[in-house]
């Protein structure tokens, strides 16, 4: 993400609900789940785990991560079944 524009979408995003973001750059997606406000990251092709929201490569993710949709977050745990 590279401009105000797109933090703006972003800021708009966690307003509305779920939250998923994929940081290619370290081969991470990240998840956050508005309801409980918890989130959680999936290193590409591993399980995902709970993280502490003040993680550093989450910020990292927040301010230069694109935003995906579940289906892109949950695709390679599908392919694992």
């Amino acid at each position: 993400m590279s401009d105000k524009n797109d933090t703006s979408l972003l800021s708009e995003a966690f307003s509305k609900g779920d939250v998923y973001l994929d940081y290619p750059y370290e081969d991470v997606m990240f998840r956050y789940e508005k309801k409980t406000g918890k989130v959680f990251s999936k290193f590409y092709n591993e399980t995902e785990s709970e993280i502490d929201p003040t993680s550093s490569l989450y910020l990292d993710a927040f301010c230069g991560g694109q935003l995906i949709d579940k289906d892109r977050y949950f695709e390679s745990d599908k392919s694992k079944q």
